[in-house]
């Protein structure tokens, strides 16, 4: 059967960005690579690993690039959560960056809130209790 094994993203600091990732979201540092001839290095991180079903962030970080464009067509990384208030109390409280306030998606009942990544990158915590149904 397939799956959706990972997302990757480009980061401007990967040693940033992997503590944001396990420090500030709670994920595990799956593993790392270097690949010193196209000069770039990997991390993968998650809640659990592929292998268990579960997707995971790729993290690129390409030598000397400390920056992206972030354009308009990469939307944001969906994580549901048992508690979506407690969770953005504990990631501010952790240095992280809450943009949007928890509460109902606008135009319905979901509980939403986004949260954004070093890089500028958003991620949407989803109440778990309401993310079975669909955004709505």
């Amino acid at each position: 059967m397939s799956q959706v094994l990972h997302t990757m993203i480009r980061v401007g600091n990967l040693e940033r960005s992997i503590e944001f990732y396990t420090q500030v979201m709670g994920m595990k540092l799956l593993r790392q690579s270097e690949n010193p001839q196209y000069k770039y290095s990997l991390a993968f991180v998650g809640y659990g690993d592929e292998k268990s079903g579960v997707a995971v962030i790729e993290l690129t970080y390409n030598w000397g690039t400390e920056q992206y464009d972030m354009g308009n067509a990469f939307g944001h990384i969906a994580i549901g959560e048992a508690d979506i208030y407690a969770r953005c109390e504990a990631i501010a409280a952790a240095g992280g960056k809450v943009v949007r306030a928890p509460g109902p998606v606008a135009g319905g009942t979901t509980e939403i809130a986004f949260v954004e990544d070093p890089d500028g990158y958003k991620i949407e915590l989803i109440q778990m209790s309401s993310a079975e149904h669909g955004l709505g």
